[in-house]
């Protein structure tokens, strides 16, 4: 039996997306942008602290709607007895949620981090897949925290986009998507590819400490003269 041709989506659908195009004026500034950031961050990284690929799934699912700060301050005191999926689940969810209780939806979390690690030790003999699909499966762990562990281990350019990458991307009118996905396909065809390991944190970073939400640094900004939102922050 033969079997029929597979029809491509339309263009425009979610399967789809069409790919943003960029003026050659507007392509140069999209990489002054970030010319400018590695000038003054070479190699970002993320603030969490890690030891190892577990520690670092761990770290970045804890921190969902949590700061680096708090979730570092957790983890530090939860690594030193449960820093593999074995210790990990030798702790066990009441004895997990003792350390990370100063975290938002630590009760879900602590479910999320003994269950992944369960399957760790199950599927994958204790060890962490760094393999897109296979983090995306584990409990808790989604697409932006799978694109924060690939990205920052090297092994797959990716930006994650959290509240910072969001808002940053559409002051500086890098995307115009209404949702973290739309705005994440943006980022990554305009973003050039010498710079695209590391545009997840600068991204971050620039929101966390400069473009921040309700009143923005725009005196301290070092991409401030390229921004088209810098007007609307004057003087507020």
């Amino acid at each position: 039996m033969g079997t029929a041709p597979v029809k491509s989506p339309p263009r425009g659908r979610i399967g789809s997306p069409p790919q943003r195009r960029l003026s050659p004026l507007e392509r140069a500034r999209v990489a002054e942008i970030f010319r400018r950031f590695a000038e003054a961050t070479a190699d970002p990284r993320t603030e969490l602290r890690y030891e190892s690929p577990y520690t670092l799934i761990v770290a970045v699912a804890l921190s969902a709607q949590a700061t680096d700060v708090s979730v570092n301050k957790a983890t530090e005191r939860l690594f030193r007895v449960a820093d593999t999926p074995a210790r990990m689940v030798a702790l066990g969810e009441a004895g997990l949620i003792d350390f990370i209780k100063s975290i938002g939806l630590y009760r879900t979390k602590a479910k999320n981090v003994i269950a992944l690690s369960n399957i760790l030790l199950d599927r994958y003999g204790g060890e962490a897949p760094l393999e897109r699909a296979a983090l995306e499966s584990l409990p808790g762990v989604g697409r932006k925290t799978a694109s924060v562990v690939l990205n920052e281990l090297g092994i797959e350019p990716a930006i994650a986009v959290d509240t910072h990458v969001f808002r940053v991307s559409h002051r500086l009118k890098l995307s115009k998507a209404p949702t973290p996905d739309g705005v994440e396909r943006d980022l990554m065809a305009i973003t050039p590819a010498p710079y695209r390991t590391r545009a997840h944190h600068w991204l971050i970073l620039h929101g966390r400490y400069t473009c921040v939400a309700r009143r923005p640094k725009c005196a301290a900004c070092l991409i401030a003269d390229l921004c088209p939102s810098r007007e609307l922050f004057l003087g507020a």
